[in-house]
């Protein structure tokens, strides 16, 4: 395959797997706020689907034809096996929002037992990893940066959240 349609192929699984998590992310929060569940962090939101969705883009536009590192595609592709323990393991409770439910206990099972938030490990890898698939280094580096910025801002928020709920 040439890296010209190697490259079509792994962005439209990206682009594809990400608008199918955005629906399940949407009928989860749809369902975890129908049972009483609390949003937080609310105001941010929209910076994080916009960074995601211009990183998409930026990927669409520089990364076709580009040459492919296989050994950072394979990394990438562990990532997504981490993405998915992540979805997996939190099963209805997965969301790309902060939706909390009053009462319920922390999930501590599966990547839980060994960090915190391990989403935000693996979409930070994530971010990094795919431009430099494409040797898009300067890609790599501006949205590390800039996903750095709102991830500081989504855990401060993230862990009010879940601290307000067991006061």
């Amino acid at each position: 395959m040439s890296p010209l349609w190697l490259a079509v192929v792994i962005l439209g699984f990206v682009t594809l797997q990400r608008l199918i998590e955005l629906r399940l992310a949407d009928s989860n929060s749809r369902k975890l706020l129908s049972e009483g569940a609390v949003e937080f962090g609310r105001d941010h939101y929209a910076f994080i689907v916009g960074l995601h969705m211009i990183w998409i883009a930026a990927l669409w536009w520089w990364a076709p034809g580009q040459p492919i590192d296989f050994a950072l595609l394979v990394l990438f592709a562990l990532l997504q096996l981490g993405r998915v323990w992540v979805i997996a393991t939190l099963g209805g409770r997965w969301t790309t929002r902060i939706i909390v439910m009053p009462g319920a206990p922390l999930v501590r099972t599966g990547p839980y037992r060994f960090l915190r938030h391990p989403n935000y490990l693996i979409v930070t890898l994530e971010i990094a990893v795919l431009p430099m698939v494409f040797g898009l280094w300067r890609i790599a580096l501006v949205f590390s940066l800039l996903n750095a910025i709102i991830l500081a801002v989504r855990i401060r928020a993230e862990n009010r959240a879940l601290a307000s709920l067991r006061s």
